[in-house]
C-alpha cells in the first residue's frame, strides 16, 4: 500500500522539492499547501498516513497544526523546520509530532524520518488499543464481579456458582458475561 502525505510548506521550491523527492522515492503526495490552516483541513479531508509540516507558516504555525492534527485524527506528523533549537524540538514532541528533520536536509534524511513518523505513530496506536482492551476488560471484569455479588447475596449461590451461572447463560445466550452480568444487575436476569 502506497503511503500517501499532505505537505505543507510555505517556500515554494522546498514544497516542490519535497514532492519530487517523496514521489522518486514511491510516496503519494496527495495534498500540499502553504498554510498551517490549510494543512489541517486538508489532513481532515484527505485522511493521509503523514502530514509534513513546516513550523513557519502563516494561518498556524506547524506546530498548532500538529496539535490539531494528532488531536483529531489519524496521521502521522513529521515537523520540517530549519530551526534546531531544544526547546521547538519539545514543543514539537509535545504536539504530537512523531520525527522532526531540520532544513537544509538531504534527501536521504527524508525517507527515514517519514519512515521514522510512521512507525512511531503505529506504535502509539496500538498502545492506545491496548489501553482501550485493558480498560474495557477491566470494566467487564467489575461487572463481572458486582453480578456475582448480587447472585450470592440474593440468591444464596456461591463465588463459583454465580461465575457458573454468568458464564453459561452467556454461552446459552451467545453474549458476553458483560451483557449477562447487567442484566443480572438491572434485575432483567435471575437463577
Amino acid at each position: 500500500m502506497t503511503v500517501r502525505i499532505v505537505v505543507a510548506e510555505d517556500e515554494s521550491i522546498i514544497r516542490l522539492d519535497l514532492r519530487e523527492s517523496l514521489e522518486e522515492e514511491g510516496y503519494e503526495v496527495v495534498g500540499e499547501t502553504s498554510r498551517g490552516d490549510e494543512a489541517v483541513a486538508l489532513v481532515e479531508l484527505l485522511a493521509p498516513d503523514v502530514a509534513i509540516l513546516d513550523i513557519k507558516m502563516p494561518g498556524l504555525d506547524g506546530i498548532e497544526a500538529a496539535r490539531r492534527i494528532t488531536e483529531r485524527s489519524t496521521t502521522a506528523v513529521l515537523i520540517l523546520t530549519a530551526f534546531s533549537q531544544r526547546d521547538l524540538v519539545e514543543q514539537a514532541r509535545d504536539a504530537g509530532a512523531q520525527a522532526y528533520l531540520v532544513k537544509p536536509f538531504q534527501r536521504a534524511e527524508l525517507m527515514p524520518a517519514v519512515e521514522l513518523a510512521l512507525a512511531r505513530h503505529r506504535e502509539a496506536v496500538a498502545l492506545a488499543q491496548q489501553v482501550t482492551d485493558v480498560t474495557g476488560r477491566l470494566e467487564a471484569r467489575k461487572v463481572i464481579d458486582r453480578a456475582k455479588g448480587v447472585l450470592m447475596d440474593q440468591h444464596g449461590m456461591s463465588e463459583s456458582d454465580a461465575f457458573a451461572f454468568i458464564q453459561q447463560s452467556a454461552m446459552r445466550t451467545r453474549s458476553t458475561m458483560a451483557a449477562v452480568a447487567a442484566q443480572i444487575l438491572d434485575g432483567s436476569l435471575v437463577p
